[in-house]
């Protein structure tokens, strides 16, 4: 796959992500911008690992379960992408919260992505990684504006936290 090709479809994903945000539904592009055998792998700072071995487990899964409740409001826009050989993109991203701050900043924490595709511009491997304690810190913040909704702090942000704090806490005096 030419660089080129690699960036198209890229761009392919970016565009299915903003329209995602708009329409808060998340599984629609799956079938088109996955290959069937493709592997999504998601390591939450060793809280919770989500792998989804093709695109119906990514459907039940990543942008399924995960991504359809609670996430309301939340954008989660591309700032560089990152074109390689072979496939390959590092794409860099921003988890970004309802609103903003006072001074005009907004409510956000990075992501990447390393992404691979295949030869028809269809991802054949996915690996996120965000920063899951800066992820938390900012619910906080959202949820002392006000912005938190009680449907993500309820099903995300309290089992993280949990999961989080019991792992931290693991051979500690």
């Amino acid at each position: 796959m030419s660089q080129e090709t690699c960036k198209q479809a890229a761009q392919k994903l970016i565009a299915f992500h903003r329209e995602a945000e708009q329409r808060n539904e998340w599984t629609f592009f799956v079938d088109e911008m996955y290959a069937r055998d493709c592997v999504y792998i998601c390591e939450y700072a060793g809280t919770m690992r989500v792998c989804a071995n093709g695109i119906d487990e990514i459907k039940a899964t990543h942008y399924g379960r995960d991504m359809q409740r609670g996430w309301e409001g939340w954008t989660f826009p591309y700032l560089d992408v990152h074109v390689g050989n072979e496939g390959r993109v590092v794409t860099h991203w921003m988890n970004r919260g309802p609103g903003a701050r006072p001074d005009g900043s907004y409510f956000e924490t990075p992501g990447i992505s390393f992404i691979t595709f295949n030869g028809e511009g269809r991802i054949v491997s996915q690996f996120d990684v965000c920063d899951l304690a800066h992820q938390m810190h900012l619910c906080d913040e959202l949820e002392a504006h006000g912005l938190l909704s009680a449907e993500l702090k309820q099903n995300w942000v309290i089992p993280m936290k949990t999961k989080l704090i019991a792992m931290l806490q693991a051979n500690m005096p």
